[in-house]
């Protein structure tokens, strides 16, 4: 059930999560540091074989079976050793998928970070939590609005979340700093950008959280910023756009939220403005129009008694650790491989048209993926690399 300000409990209280011990610890680091292991993948392995651990015993093989002809390069002991010790000291703490101390809401999405960096207070991580982002070029309005709306959330009692961004990503942390703000960088948690927001940065970790899936000292490149976007909205409750152009990360985020059951909210804006095009076409796909944090305020409190959860075309599938006794998975390796190309397509078609059981599709496509062969797109869908 999610949480709201008064229901007492916390968001961290997952059924599914246990303590992990520290050797699991770093083998789930050493597993996503490893050779052709996403987000997907990870989660993948750790629900076949059990633990990391023993993922990481598995993957040699797996490797080979899926055509790569060399050995798969898994992350030395040693080097994710120092990456945590790196992030210890500077004052980081690591939060793995699957222990209590994750993020309930973000454990839920298909592509969750196996390991986050946290700068600041993770005790906010417990509390609802609702993203506010928008146009880096915002408008004085925009941003004035923005930082009103994220405000009056705050005082409500949620935390706002967004990407430490120019415009309005600035005014939203800006305006919450004194009641909770989560920043999620697309670099390292260690690394600002942009430089400009440096002073807000030192605030929100004084009083907030910084948050990052990427090792410390790393310098964003144009590929994690869709990357941390999924994290934003996934750890909300729901994104509130405030001013985008129709080619926005902000759509991009919204579109995520979309995808992993969250609520979608919009600030309309003049036709005339091209920073308005992007949330007035959200207002026309079915965004919730909003004009103050009451209103946000208003459909969350609706929304309290619904669970965080995947909807169901978005549960990860898992095959058991063998397939079907007589299937001949050398067949099924030469079938599943005519069938795909660069364009992604649906594991659902691939078991149609083959007739395979599901077990057999899933084994081969984690083989071809170990082997860089294949690699997973949103929705549950795959394509050749």
């Amino acid at each position: 059930m999610v949480v709201w300000p008064g229901m007492g409990g916390s968001m961290h209280d997952n059924p599914d999560s246990v303590p992990l011990s520290t050797a699991e610890k770093l083998a789930r680091l050493r597993l996503i540091r490893s050779e052709n292991v996403g987000p997907v993948t990870f989660r993948q392995l750790i629900a076949r074989y059990g633990s990391a651990v023993d993922a990481l015993d598995a993957l040699p093989e797996l490797a080979r079976r899926g055509g790569l002809r060399r050995p798969i390069r898994i992350c030395p002991r040693a080097e994710a050793e120092r990456e945590i010790g790196l992030a210890e000291g500077l004052g980081m703490t690591p939060l793995y998928w699957g222990d209590r101390a994750y993020p309930r809401p973000l454990a839920h999405i298909e592509d969750a970070p196996a390991v986050l960096f946290a700068l600041g207070h993770i005790h906010l991580l417990d509390k609802p939590m609702v993203a506010v982002i928008g146009a880096r070029n915002a408008s004085a309005a925009g941003r004035k609005l923005a930082g009103t709306i994220a405000r009056d959330l705050g005082l409500a009692g949620y935390v706002v979340v967004s990407g430490l961004a120019r415009g309005i990503d600035a005014a939203a942390h800006a305006a919450t700093v004194a009641t909770g703000t989560v920043a999620v960088l697309a670099g390292g948690a260690d690394v600002i950008y942009p430089k400009e927001n440096v002073e807000i940065y030192e605030s929100i970790v004084k009083e907030g959280v910084v948050l990052s899936e990427m090792p410390p000292g790393t310098e964003p490149q144009a590929r994690h910023f869709p990357r941390r976007n999924r994290i934003i909205s996934g750890l909300s409750l729901g994104v509130l756009v405030v001013e985008a152009n129709p080619r926005s990360g902000s759509l991009i985020t919204a579109r995520y939220a979309l995808d992993q059951g969250r609520e979608v909210f919009a600030v309309p804006g003049s036709p005339l403005d091209p920073r308005a095009r992007g949330a007035n076409r959200l207002l026309k796909d079915g965004a919730a129009l909003i004009e103050d944090a009451g209103d946000i305020i208003e459909i969350l409190r609706s929304q309290q008694e619904r669970r965080i959860e995947e909807p169901d075309r978005l549960a990860v599938q898992v095959a058991p650790l063998e397939p079907p006794p007589g299937e001949d998975l050398d067949r099924a390796r030469h079938q599943i491989r005519e069938l795909l190309s660069l364009t992604p397509t649906a594991i659902d078609d691939l078991i149609r048209q083959t007739g395979l059981a599901p077990a057999t599709v899933l084994t081969v496509m984690l083989e071809l993926e170990l082997a860089g062969l294949a690699e997973r797109h949103p929705g549950g869908r795959v394509a050749l690399v």
